[in-house]
């Protein structure tokens, strides 16, 4: 799937009308849309994500973003807002993987998607190529990580099934990433990253920076 000019990628969740109602009810506002764009100065095309989203007790939907191998990426900037529950980070990398998390009481939506630029021909704009990573759908996690059992946020995920009954797993390299996206679509009030760190340079970039026990212990931070 691909898109021209710098429309965002059209992938992403599709829900039903009166989710979309409620969560704009609640004040939940999650941007998944990956958008195109050029840097003048390095003379290239990169992708744009916005970290975003929130919860309250009975619902929450939130995205994050990866990179292809599920690694955490720096954020770009953070903006300030008088809102909660919106936009957390931006992110700008020449791939992203994003993970787009739906929750409606203790039952998930998953969806896990890579985006690249994809060129098609020498002197013409490139398009954003999307391909379906992983879809969930009906996951269940029987734990109240809102306010019960809070202490387990971050470091686990919804279960999902096939029609069959038998389970379903995304690949191994996102589980971090899936289960950041779990605690953000459980986090409310919602006014900051789950996954992206600060770059180390304090500077936005669009570089990928390190996984191990330092990250661990900045998304720690920043998730408490």
């Amino acid at each position: 799937m691909s898109v021209r000019k710098n429309a965002p990628s059209p992938l992403r969740l599709t829900l039903p009308a009166a989710a979309i109602k409620r969560l704009r009810e609640s004040g939940i506002y999650c941007t998944p849309e990956i958008s195109l764009e050029f840097q003048r100065t390095s003379k290239r095309y990169v992708l744009r994500g916005r970290e975003s989203g929130g919860a309250t007790k009975q619902i929450g939907r939130y995205v994050t973003f990866c990179g292809e191998e599920g690694q955490r990426l720096p954020w770009f900037l953070r903006p300030d807002s008088v809102t909660p529950n919106a936009e957390h980070a931006i992110v700008i990398a020449p791939a992203l993987v994003s993970v787009e998390m739906f929750r409606i009481e203790h039952t998930y939506e998953l969806l896990i998607a890579r985006h690249q630029v994809h060129a098609v021909k020498e002197g013409s704009r490139p398009r954003i190529s999307t391909r379906v990573v992983f879809r969930g759908w009906r996951g269940q996690l029987p734990v109240d990580l809102v306010e019960k059992d809070r202490g387990l946020a971050g470091r686990i995920a919804p279960e999902f099934f096939s029609r069959a009954g038998e389970p379903r797993q995304w690949p191994a390299v996102f589980v971090d990433v899936v289960q950041a996206a779990t605690l953000g679509s459980n986090c409310g009030p919602c006014g900051h990253s789950h996954f992206l760190i600060a770059p180390k340079d304090g500077v936005g970039s669009d570089t990928v920076q390190g996984d191990g026990p330092a990250a661990d212990k900045e998304l720690a931070a920043q998730s408490s």
